[in-house]
């Protein structure tokens, strides 16, 4: 984010905060997550007739190396891991051994985005639904539209590389919510709304919103069943896009999105990520990924609490040219929001994230603890748009065999190629969009990667 609002800061940090011991949180060591990424489950350096003092040293070498890459998960106060420390890791090996996984198949390979439903003018008492009652900070912010199916598509398209992916061909509608007659109740008209698909309709609980950010929210189980009706039979998975608000219980103020994984079908609403709302979420606009690893600003959060902060060792390792330094230099060029088209582009970029994270579920990858990764568990709005959008080694080694592996059909060498093709295709996406911040440090970090790689 170029001018005044970008982080200037030269200090990154690769671990842990100092609040990680305060929360309990114990990081799987280096030799663990060197073996979380292996198939057998075995730290690929622990070679015959090694003693475990060569192991430990030369696990925490290769650690190193690749911290400046991929550092660890931040976990600073009121982040997802700070509530549950104790999170248990997913290898690839316990990935592997899941019994109710979803592969991908010649028959069943499509990914399936489904637009948001059409309003109907039946249902028209909806259409203020999706507008923050917030007021906007500026006229640019009023005019904005929410992210379309079709980028999403395109970014899916990349993230998931070799899987192909289709728009629904229905497009889904709102419609009134009719009560058999040995059912009816004394509900009003806005308890529920009908969602109807083809010829058959599901019923949508509605509800006013706590917060009162949004006029009224949808239920989010409802609309999985939903999701569930419509799932086609070659479907790998299916995610349906909302530019409404949803909510998952009673007890829950909001909710982003969902997967259900076993069932192939995920939910994703852009409503709380509109740039609007981040007035009142706390959101650091110079502190985003990938300046989010800023070392002062994560010192800066802990002192808050009452932590000192640790003095840092700068890694031989990074160096101007290691992929985070580059995300976070590309990200610092990039324009601050000033018009609705670059704040259009920082409301797609969070959407983006949380839908390949949603579907990351639908290939069966659970929250990751192991490095700052995509697939990290996520308290709020302030701690998504710290976290990277990336696959950590552990994460990305699970696709990868998904796709390259068991759909593919490929061996070991084809996987490293199917990995370095799958970063040239996001690298490809995130240069249509190198005015939004994430997606500039996004695509200098896989430049940076891809050297590494190369060498």
């Amino acid at each position: 984010m170029a001018g005044n609002d970008a982080c200037q800061h030269d200090g990154l940090l690769l671990e842990c905060s100092p609040w990680a011991d305060e929360a309990g949180f114990e990081r799987p060591d280096a030799a663990k997550r060197l073996a979380a990424a292996t198939k057998t489950g075995r730290n690929p350096l622990a070679t015959k007739g090694k003693g475990a003092r060569a192991v430990k040293q030369s696990s925490q070498a290769a650690a190193e190396r690749l911290a400046p890459s991929f550092p660890g998960p931040l976990l600073l106060p009121k982040d997802e891991l700070n509530w549950d420390p104790d999170y248990p890791p997913q290898s690839l090996r316990s990935w592997l051994m899941e019994p109710q996984r979803n592969k991908p198949s010649p028959e069943r390979k499509t990914l399936y985005v489904v637009a948001p439903p059409i309003i109907t003018s039946a249902v028209s008492f909806m259409n203020g639904w999706a507008k923050p009652t917030t007021p906007p900070a500026n006229d640019e912010l009023g005019e904005l539209e929410a992210p379309n199916a079709s980028s999403s598509l395109q970014y899916l398209s990349a993230f998931y590389h070799g899987l192909p992916v289709q728009v629904f061909p229905q497009r889904l509608r709102f419609v009134p919510w009719k009560e058999p007659s040995q059912r009816a109740t004394s509900r009003t008209s806005l308890d529920y709304v009908g969602l109807a698909h083809g010829d058959a309709c599901t019923r949508i609980r509605t509800r006013l919103t706590p917060d009162k950010k949004f006029t009224r929210q949808l239920n989010l189980n409802d609309l999985i069943d939903a999701a569930i009706a419509i799932l086609p039979g070659d479907a790998y998975a299916i995610v349906l896009l909302m530019d409404l608000d949803m909510y998952e219980d009673d007890d829950d103020d909001f909710c982003c999105g969902r997967a259900y994984g076993g069932s192939r079908v995920c939910v994703v609403s852009s409503a709380r990520y509109h740039p609007a709302l981040d007035v009142d979420s706390d959101i650091h606009y110079e502190h985003m990924w990938p300046a989010s690893h800023c070392k002062i600003f994560a010192d800066g959060l802990c002192a808050v609490e009452g932590l000192e902060p640790q003095e840092q060792v700068r890694s031989s390792y990074d160096t101007p040219d290691s992929p985070l330094r580059r995300a976070v230099e590309a990200a610092r060029e990039a324009p601050a929001p000033s018009t609705a088209e670059h704040w259009g582009g920082l409301w797609f970029s969070r959407v983006a994230r949380t839908l390949v994270h949603e579907l990351g579920h639908c290939f069966g990858m659970d929250h990751c603890v192991y490095y700052a990764c995509n697939m990290q568990g996520t308290s709020g709005l302030a701690e998504d748009v710290r976290q990277p959008p990336y696959l950590c080694p552990v994460c990305l080694e699970k696709v990868a065999h998904a796709i390259a592996c068991e759909l593919q059909g490929r061996d070991q060498s084809g996987k490293e190629d199917y990995i370095r093709e799958r970063y040239e295709a996001v690298a490809a996406f995130c240069e249509s969009w190198e005015r939004v911040g994430l997606f500039a440090g996004y695509r200098a970090w896989i430049r940076a990667r891809l050297s590494q790689l190369s060498v």
